[in-house]
């Protein structure tokens, strides 16, 4: 072989190897950039934020919503002649106690589990005020029931509503316009 031909060859393989050195290293480069830009997924999960704190304290499961029903203090102040909606159950060892949530909007899911209620009470202060609410309740049979919440005044339930009622448990409510 002529020595310009032998050059000839050598080049080209030196360009093709210079060639594919390049691609595999922007290759590998452009890996490695993808897989330290991408983020986690933001995935909305509904789960309840601080539910396991509510859970403890309370009593009450929060599962899951859509962040137009959370969890209040009971001593939230009306605004609007709009409160809280007051849950009233004895789960406590046959304790009274009174859980709250705010509604935040003319929509609003929660589901949730809160045992033995007996009485729930709208967000409204006065006739014609308050949020349209739908809950959702089971005994420990499985009778399910759906009850609409008076908006401004109380709706029993279970033994609150006949004392020879199964006791309930709250599983879900439910804001509608």
């Amino acid at each position: 072989m002529h020595l310009t031909k032998k050059l000839a060859i050598a080049a080209a393989v030196a360009v093709a190897v210079a060639i594919t050195g390049v691609w595999t290293a922007s290759a590998a480069s452009t890996t490695t950039q993808a897989d330290s830009d991408t983020q986690p997924t933001l995935a909305e999960n509904y789960s309840y934020p601080g539910a396991a704190d509510i859970q403890a304290q309370y009593n009450v499961t929060l599962i899951s919503g859509d962040g137009h029903i959370i969890f209040a203090d009971c001593a939230t102040p009306p605004e609007d002649n709009v409160s809280v909606l007051q849950v009233r159950t004895t789960a406590d060892a046959g304790t009274r106690r009174t859980v709250c949530f705010k509604v935040l909007a003319p929509t609003g899911h929660l589901e949730l589990r809160i045992p033995a209620v007996y009485e729930i009470r709208g967000d409204g202060r006065i006739s014609g005020a308050g949020h349209r609410v739908k809950a959702e309740l089971t005994t420990d049979a499985g009778q399910h029931s759906t009850v609409d919440v008076n908006p401004s005044g109380t709706t029993p339930v279970g033994v609150g509503a006949n004392p020879s009622n199964a006791p309930t448990t709250l599983l879900q409510l439910t804001a509608t316009p």
